[in-house]
């Protein structure tokens, strides 16, 4: 699910970090900064999070999706994922809130 955040004060990464998000690195294709939040504990489920930033704009789109398992094949990134729904439309929600609330505006600027 695609989404757009601002980021007007902290540096990207520090803000994914206070919405409990894991750094994962960049992701060498596309150059998105890459984010992970476990859901269990262990590696899978998680939410993973694409953020790419907008040049001097201090604005980010992001791609969230909830990954279910690891990939099956080794050499393959296909995997059980979900790319909406529920889960996914609440987490998205959920960060974009706490991004508000971090930044001091409303929550309204997102959507």
């Amino acid at each position: 699910m695609r989404f757009h955040i601002l980021f007007p004060r902290q540096n990207l990464t520090t803000l994914i970090r206070r919405c409990g998000y894991s750094a994962d690195g960049t992701d060498e294709k596309t150059g998105e900064s890459r984010f992970f939040l476990s859901l269990s504990g262990d590696r899978y489920p998680r939410y993973h999070l694409y953020c790419a930033s907008q040049g001097n704009e201090r604005k980010a789109i992001c791609n969230l999706h909830l990954d279910q398992k690891q990939p099956s094949y080794e050499g393959v990134s296909a995997h059980s994922g979900e790319y909406e729904g529920f889960l996914v439309e609440s987490e998205v929600q959920r960060i974009q809130d706490s991004i508000a609330k971090e930044n001091s505006v409303p929550r309204e600027v997102y959507e």
